[in-house]
């Protein structure tokens, strides 16, 4: 329990101003009793944002970016520095959170029961309604999408226990230092949206864990956004992760679910106006260029790989649950790729 333990936040624009001091607040009232050390990421930094960020946290070490390079690269150029420093343990807390005080002590000692809890999610609650949740760990539906478990339910005290997830929201998640020596660090090329969901899929195929803690809890303002480009990134990813971590068979079991889904996408994005971003994602993967790099992280991952491929699909859903969006297609077409989905695992022996 005396492993240091980095803490990465990130900042852009005004989120320090709007949320720092309470986060921050909360952080140095953890009862952890080994080292805590905060690293923040400044993206699209200005002259604002820096005395802003000395000023709430001037005891945090500051990784200022020109650009805004996203959710993946700036967390990963904390982690890097924070790894040459010789921390064990890297947390990453939304900067829009208020963290318990026992919440780095529960996610640390949830890792230290096993050596496989490689990653360790916290239980994400809502703010200012803190008996609703935000996150009991995310769920990949076979066709990649994610989504959060328990999203704006109560919680009623339940899980008893670590529970395995499939992936962690990377707004509240601890990772070990080996496993990230072994299975690298995010996919800068997903910016954001996903990301967290091809690490923890990275992280059962090398054969460890990712687990909830859920009595290591914080607190989240999170509020949903609509935006087209929100739409873009998930959509994009969502076929990026499965191309990078399916293994080549199961690709080829999928591909007629996968057929559909994109046809009912089409007439969504119509309804929805996004069709020209439809069209973009689709000129993506085209794209030679993409091919090498999907091509290349389909070796790493490979070289990776220690678990069954059943081992790890078999976790994944096969109804599509997205909390925001309310559509009757969706619904009706549930059952098609639950069934479908059943089927396909009995297939898989690899």
């Amino acid at each position: 329990m005396n492993k240091k333990v980095a803490v990465i936040l990130g900042n852009y624009k005004d989120y320090v101003k709007k949320y720092g001091f309470e986060c921050i607040e909360s952080i140095k009232k953890q009862d952890y009793p080994g080292e805590i050390k905060v690293f923040v990421y400044d993206n699209e930094t200005s002259t604002e944002s820096v005395e802003a960020l000395q000023k709430i946290m001037p005891e945090a070490e500051l990784v200022l970016n020109k650009k805004n390079d996203g959710f993946a690269k700036g967390n990963n150029d904390c982690i890097k520095l924070a790894l040459t420093q010789g921390y064990e343990y890297l947390i990453l807390f939304n900067m829009d959170m208020i963290v318990e005080a026992s919440a780095v002590r529960k996610m640390v000692e949830a890792a230290e029961v096993d050596e496989k809890n490689a990653v360790v999610q916290a239980r994400v609650m809502l703010h200012p309604r803190t008996d609703l949740v935000n996150s009991l760990g995310n769920t990949t539906h076979f066709l990649g999408f994610g989504y959060c478990v328990g999203y704006k339910q109560k919680y009623e005290g339940k899980i008893i226990g670590l529970k395995e997830i499939n992936y962690p929201s990377g707004s509240a998640v601890l990772f070990k230092r080996e496993l990230l020596e072994k299975i690298g660090l995010f996919d800068e090329e997903f910016w954001m949206y996903n990301e967290d969901q091809d690490i923890g899929w990275r992280t059962w195929l090398a054969g460890y864990k990712c687990v909830l803690a859920p009595e290591a809890v914080v607190y989240h303002k999170y509020e949903f956004s609509r935006s087209v480009s929100k739409y873009y990134w998930m959509d994009r990813n969502r076929i990026l992760v499965m191309l990078k971590n399916y293994h080549i068979l199961t690709l080829l079991l999928i591909l007629p679910a996968f057929l559909v889904m994109e046809f009912g996408l089409i007439l969504f994005s119509l309804k929805s106006g996004w069709f020209k971003d439809k069209v973009r994602i689709w000129l993506y993967f085209l794209n030679p260029v993409k091919w090498i790099y999907i091509w290349q992280k389909r070796q790493e991952v490979k070289a990776l790989r220690i678990a069954k491929e059943i081992d790890v699909v078999k976790k994944f859903a096969g109804e599509i649950w997205y909390q925001e969006i309310d559509d009757i297609k969706l619904r009706l077409v549930n059952p098609f790729f639950s069934f479908y989905w059943k089927i396909v695992k009995k297939l898989i022996f690899w």
